[in-house]
Parts: C-alpha cells; structure tokens; sequence
C-alpha cells in the first residue's frame, strides 16, 4: 500500500500524521510512504528523519494525494483537500462531521473511504485514539482560561 502524508493546511495547525517511527515501520512492513517536504517541520521533525526512515519525500501535496492509496492527516480535509480526494482512496484523520455538512457531502461526493481517528473503538468500547486528545484538551483548557 501507498501511504501519504500531506502537511497540514489548516490555519494554525502543526502537527504531522505521522511520525518517522511511524514511518519506519509501514516501510518496514512491506509499505511505501510519501511525505510531503516540510510535512514535519511544525512537530519537530525533519526531512532527513522521514528520509532515513525509509520514506519518499515528494514536493507537492497535489501529488501525495495522487500517489497515495491511503492519506494520513491530524485534521479534516479542507476544501482544496476534498477536493484531491478520489474513489476508493482511504483518508485516516480526525473528521469531526457533526457540524460540517459541506465536509460531509464533499467526501460522499469523492467516494473515498473515510475513517475517523474519534470513532476507532475497542471491544470494550473505549475510543484509544480520542482519550489522549480530550486528556490534553482538558488540561490546555484550565491554561487558556486562565487570566
């Protein structure tokens, strides 16, 4: 499988999708992954990290969603991004569609596979990949509120 790894494009975003560890092991097993140039600058990592952990540094986001079987982002695609989306193509990322009607129907319209970090559940119900993001929401949120 191709996996790529757009840079966010949201405003004030500057997380990555995916870390060089991660990375090393799709590659490890068999995957190839494209990361966008500067995908990790804004999380403190490299070019050169995700290139000696065996990915392919490609130029443009244009082209990581061309090439990708399976794109890998922190936040929902953005309107330039539904737009690059295609049929079949898994998109692995935070959605939030309750109050985003317009996301919604440009993914049906893309008929990709979309799968939501905030609704991957566990046997017993527990939602592993939502429970570290409300921990660090409900922490920021007594600092921010501070006055």
């Amino acid at each position: 499988m191709i996996i790529g790894v757009p840079k966010e494009i949201k405003n004030n975003e500057f997380r990555v999708g995916m870390t060089p560890g991660g990375a090393r092991e799709f590659v490890a097993h068999g995957h190839t992954v494209l990361v966008e140039k500067a995908a990790g600058e804004g999380s403190s990592f490299s070019d050169d990290e995700y290139r000696a952990a065996g990915a392919e540094l490609i130029e443009t986001a244009a082209e990581v969603f061309a090439r990708a079987d399976m794109i890998v982002k922190v936040k929902e695609p953005q309107a330039v991004e539904l737009e690059r989306l295609r049929q079949g193509q898994i998109l692995y990322t935070y959605l939030h569609l309750a109050p985003d009607l317009p996301q919604t129907q440009g993914l049906i319209k893309s008929g990709s596979v979309g799968i939501a970090y905030e609704t991957v559940e566990l046997p017993n119900r527990s939602l592993p990949l939502l429970a570290p993001m409300s921990e660090v929401a409900g922490r920021m949120a007594a600092q921010v509120g501070a006055p």
